[in-house]
């Protein structure tokens, strides 16, 4: 969807469980300041982001279109109804907003797929709203929820697990393309009208029989047993178990972007849920009201699927088969709509949003990059790649706060970190890049509440990528790029820093000089100017 301004598209999603519709805005990032940072090193030649995009509206109805079908699937009268209702509020949204019939993409999935009189719906939905509804087969269900995860994580190998409301579908992945695939009607509201049809506890019973079930189809799946790398969830019910996990685990809560849903707290979810009622499951913290009655059976989908593999976790994404839509029109002119480096497209994503000042972002980026490199080289610290990447990151980021205000931004560049997300990035990462941000202006870094989610030695790093960020902006603090380069030389008495420029930086002398105890503290040397 390239653009030379900006560009919507209202994804509606007609799923099993809930009909969903999402506005994404993109933007082409040709527009001086805005977009202009490059990919990764502070080399003058790499080239410029080139769109940005975001989710900006969302309207939601939990249709339950699969509910109270008949035998042979069909729908009944009742949930068409309920559907066709959902669809003309849609249709009067996108005329609101005026959302042109190129702006609006509808798929059907499923239980509409599925359904003997599904095409009746579809007709019906075209007569009264003009809303022409592209029903979606089972691969290509699958190929967008493949797509969603590989654009919102690490996965490289491994598999992907989609789950809604009427079927799952799995993806083998290999070297990031998709390999295989298999669907079946495992959904959860599915599974839930056939084996846990009551509102009290699950009985040893039905729980035995459900998970038999779901076992027998996943041997379909030949693949799965010897996949290796990792498994990536999608859908709404994988999102919802994960929140309950983070919950459960007492660990940090941002969103569940990136998180692990880890098999023992998998377990330990299905032995509590499967002893409540649905009213308590609808009151578990994590888990959404309006599917407290069909999360246990799409956590004993997610059960029986590591049980069949090799996978202890799942990885888990908020990106889900609407992404996966989007996705696939605004990275059109790729060969393969995926984007090169993920971790990379959401840093700078976020940041082309909310930072206009390129210039003054990227030049910070490159003198504490050349800090790093230069002090790993001296034996200060150990110059691991994936730290060099967390501080980049931060650099990117540590202005977008201004976009809310100046005072505090350090705080408000936080914020917008873990609230808007970074695809790609685990929460310990997020958490990470949240601090460094943090930290960039004043104050003594230190984890905080979000010790739980670090590993040994994280403190340190934390300190580190902090007190680089904070000589780096003090160095441009004037923001005119007049401190070119800086350069470290460590000659066993302390540690020199030595400026590069055409003109006298007093400025840039003045902000730095206050972060030689931070420094001493961070790499165990006095930090001296010369020159």
């Amino acid at each position: 969807m390239p653009t030379d301004g900006d560009a919507r598209l209202a994804v509606i999603d007609l799923g099993s469980n809930s009909f969903r519709l999402v506005v994404f805005e993109s933007h082409s990032g040709e527009a001086e300041g805005r977009g202009r940072l490059w990919w990764r090193s502070a080399d003058e030649s790499e080239a410029p982001l080139g769109a940005w995009w975001k989710r900006t509206d969302e309207i939601y109805e939990p249709v339950r279109i699969v509910a109270g079908a008949g035998k042979d699937g069909s729908l009944s009268e009742e949930s068409i109804e309920r559907a066709l209702r959902t669809i003309d509020v849609f249709s009067h949204f996108c005329e609101a907003g005026e959302l042109g019939p190129q702006e609006r993409v509808a798929v059907a999935t499923s239980a509409i797929r599925e359904a003997p009189n599904g095409g009746e719906l579809i007709e019906r939905a075209r007569e009264q709203s003009g809303l022409e509804i592209r029903v979606l087969s089972g691969e290509e269900e699958a190929r967008y929820g493949y797509l969603a995860a590989v654009n919102s994580t690490s996965l490289r190998n491994g598999a992907v697990l989609e789950l809604g409301g009427g079927s799952a579908q799995l993806v083998k992945v290999d070297d990031w393309a998709a390999t295989a695939y298999d669907s079946w009607r495992l959904g959860a509201v599915r599974m839930t009208e056939k084996f846990l049809d009551d509102d009290g506890p699950a009985t040893p019973k039905q729980l035995a029989r459900l998970r038999k079930h779901v076992a027998s189809r996943l041997e379909d799946a030949g693949w799965l047993g010897e996949a290796e790398g990792e498994l990536v969830g999608v859908g709404g019910a994988i999102r919802n178990l994960a929140a309950a996990a983070q919950h459960l685990e007492g660990k940090p809560e941002f969103g569940v972007q990136g998180f692990n849903l880890r098999r023992r707290t998998l377990d330990e979810l299905v032995e509590r849920l499967a002893a409540m009622p649905v009213s308590a499951r609808r009151e578990m913290p994590g888990i959404k009201p309006a599917r407290g009655d069909i999360i246990l059976a799409g956590a004993i989908v997610v059960e029986q699927v590591l049980e069949a593999s090799a996978f202890k976790k799942v990885r888990v994404t908020e990106a889900g088969l609407r992404e996966g839509v989007f996705l696939e029109r605004l990275l059109s002119e790729r060969p393969e709509p995926l984007f090169e480096d993920v971790r990379a497209a959401s840093v700078i994503n976020l940041a082309s949003q909310y930072d206009p000042h390129a210039r003054h972002t990227r030049h910070v980026a490159a003198l504490a990059l050349g800090l790093f490199d230069e002090l790993g080289a001296a034996g200060l610290h150990r110059a691991d790649p994936s730290e060099r990447e967390l501080l980049w990151a931060a650099c990117l980021l540590h202005d977008i706060g201004v976009a809310i205000n100046y005072d505090d931004h350090h705080k408000h560049s936080r914020y917008l970190i873990l609230n808007a997300g970074l695809p790609g990035f685990s929460p310990r990462e997020m958490a990470l890049i949240g601090q460094i941000v943090r930290y960039h202006r004043k104050g003594q870094p230190t984890l905080g509440h979000f010790e739980p989610l670090m590993k040994p030695g994280d403190q340190e790093l934390l300190e580190r990528c902090s007190v680089l960020l904070r000589l780096a902006e003090d160095l441009e603090r004037s923001r005119d790029q007049a401190v070119a380069e800086a350069h470290v030389i460590a000659n066993g008495n302390g540690v020199e820093l030595a400026l590069v420029s055409e003109q006298p930086v007093p400025v840039a002398r003045w902000a730095a000089a206050r972060e030689s105890e931070l420094f001493e503290q961070a790499f165990g040397e006095p930090l001296r100017f010369v020159g």
